[in-house]
């Protein structure tokens, strides 16, 4: 989306070359790879764990963390961050990369109002994903000994739940016709 937002904004006039449909394509499959290929070094290392004391996850989901805290083990929390840090930290970078990009090129244009069509295309995006990636790093990225299992609950909810139900609302509110059809129904009722 970040890359989409960069290519529109910043070359717009060659967007149709550079986002074609098998770039769209390869971009959503490495999208897919990664995410399926995300929770298998994970599922390899909770196999591993030994547990000790109760076995009730105090958690929505069987989320690592809840069962790293039910663990006996406490090695494999180093090589977990780690991971996240990669999982999470590099797509950030990336897209906080293209970000800064596209604001540099945004900044170059020389009429306020295409300035301020063009940060409102890449606004929304930005707070969704520093939404999600806050409450991920927030979740996953620190000592499961620092943060009490409600936070963390809390935390899971944000990332899970309320980022999928913001992306509708935000790219609705942002679509021409509905915003059209708002003004209608708001003079019809005054």
């Amino acid at each position: 989306m970040a890359y989409d937002r960069y290519v529109a904004i910043c070359n717009p006039v060659r967007y149709k070359t550079i986002m074609n449909e098998a770039v769209c394509i390869r971009m959503t499959a490495g999208c897919w790879g990664i995410g399926l290929m995300d929770p298998i070094p994970h599922i390899i290392l909770i196999s591993r764990l030994s547990f000790c004391g109760s076995h009730t996850i105090n958690h929505f989901f069987c989320d690592p963390d809840a069962l790293m805290k039910l663990s006996c083990t406490s090695t494999i929390e180093t090589l977990t961050y780690t991971f996240g840090l990669l999982i999470i930290g590099m797509p950030f970078m990336l897209i906080i990369t293209s970000y800064i990009n596209t604001i540099s090129d945004i900044l170059k244009i020389q009429s306020v109002e295409g300035q301020r069509k063009a940060f409102s295309t890449c606004a929304c995006h930005i707070i969704v994903i520093i939404l999600f990636c806050g409450s991920l790093s927030s979740t996953y990225i620190r000592p499961t000994t620092s943060h009490s299992e409600k936070e963390g609950t809390v935390l899971s909810l944000l990332y899970v739940l309320l980022t999928p139900m913001c992306n509708p609302i935000i790219y609705t509110l942002k679509n021409k016709d509905f915003k059209n059809s708002i003004r209608k129904k708001n003079k019809n009722e005054c």
